[in-house]
């Protein structure tokens, strides 16, 4: 068998509309530092679109969550519920203000954070709830919002991988008091790195809008409010550059057609692989009825260990990038400190080593998804 010509990366950035053409506006209007002019359009699109009452675009998604540490005053000794299947940032966040995670296991079905362990985990010291929406399948949230309100328990939104999916008809990232999403390169909509913060309870707003420009009242002077602006609280710099968000806002203005452009991918892998899956037993993902996915990623769960390595390796052999996914952070030497042992969240444990993810990128051609699929049905296994 000849050797393609060139090899399918798991993921690739691509440019979906202006964004070129917004950066060289913002570079000649000789201002790129934060909230300007693509920064202030960024988050208005997002108010408006998701019908919140304030986005601010941050660095990183990972600031986000610092930042919603920060407005909900936790201290050491409190505890936030969160999945152990997740990326780090989830959990250190907290971790930075002397706050205890409690990793919660996971669903056989969607992978989300399994709302049914919730009670066993509550104490007195808990003082949030974090669900991530895996593979932007929303968490049950009708069931943790009851929770939640039983019990008086912030909740935070970790949608890094759900922007612009719903559950039950309504926007991921609308249910807690706080969320944040990603723009990393990885994601559906990016800008290479970046992320924001989504406030759902207005009460957060003026004092994310300090702890984001290093604990001072900038924002109020650039508005007109004050004379002077000067230092009122802790804070960082958490404040994207206007290059990163003239670059955002270009995908963020057709967000529309990336979502379909990746709805196809999505659905002609789960198309052409329905039957081959089946016959091996390898499980593809699930979206419930009442929910509306992301489209950000598409795996295969395959039988066992053994198969997982297999098949990555076999991809690879035709010059195919697939890759695993997170280690679950209770078992991480980091996490130790907390009692974490093998055992604790035996879904995660088991589907870390059976994930397969393949390539998935909103310009990924139909030719090169058709190799991906025919590698797979030539897969031995």
């Amino acid at each position: 068998m000849s050797q393609p010509d060139h090899a399918i990366p798991f993921n690739r950035s691509s440019i979906a509309g202006r964004e070129i053409d917004y950066i060289q506006q913002t570079v000649a209007a000789g201002q790129i530092a934060g909230n300007r002019q693509f920064s202030l359009k960024c988050q208005e699109l997002l108010r408006a679109t998701l019908g919140v009452p304030e986005a601010l675009v941050t660095t990183s998604c990972t600031h986000a969550l610092e930042m919603t540490g920060l407005l909900l005053g936790l201290e050491p000794g409190d505890e936030v519920i969160l999945p152990t299947y997740t990326f780090v940032s989830t959990a250190n966040a907290y971790v930075l203000h002397g706050v205890t995670p409690v990793f919660c296991d996971i669903r056989p079905d969607t992978l989300n954070l399994d709302e049914r362990l919730l009670p066993g985990l509550i104490t007195s010291r808990t003082r949030a709830i974090v669900p991530v929406h895996y593979a932007g399948v929303g968490c049950e949230m009708d069931e943790i919002g009851r929770l939640a309100a039983q019990h008086g328990l912030a909740i935070v939104e970790d949608n890094a991988h759900g922007l612009f999916g719903k559950y039950r008809g309504r926007w991921l990232g609308t249910f807690g008091e706080l969320a944040v999403q990603s723009f990393h390169e990885t994601k559906n909509i990016t800008c290479g790195e970046g992320g924001a913060l989504l406030i759902n309870d207005p009460r957060h707003t003026e004092r994310a809008e300090i702890l984001r420009e290093k604990g001072t009242d900038r924002a109020r002077y650039f508005r007109g409010q004050v004379d002077k602006y000067t230092w009122v609280d802790v804070g960082s710099s958490y404040v994207m550059s206007d290059v990163l968000a003239a670059f955002l806002y270009g995908q963020l203005e057709v967000w529309p057609a990336i979502q379909q452009a990746r709805q196809r991918v999505w659905e002609r892998y789960h198309g052409a692989l329905a039957d081959w899956a089946a016959q091996r037993g390898i499980g593809r993902p699930h979206v419930p009825d009442h929910c509306e996915q992301a489209w950000h990623m598409y795996y295969l769960m395959m039988p066992d260990a053994a198969g997982q390595t297999a098949l990555i390796q076999h991809l690879k052999a035709r010059d195919i990038l697939a890759v695993f996914h997170y280690r679950p952070l209770h078992l991480s030497p980091y996490a130790a400190r907390w009692g974490g042992r093998e055992g604790d969240c035996p879904v995660a444990e088991s589907v870390c080593d059976r994930i397969v993810r393949l390539p998935f990128y909103n310009d990924l051609s139909e030719t090169d998804q058709d190799r991906v699929i025919e590698a797979l049905l030539d897969y031995p296994g």
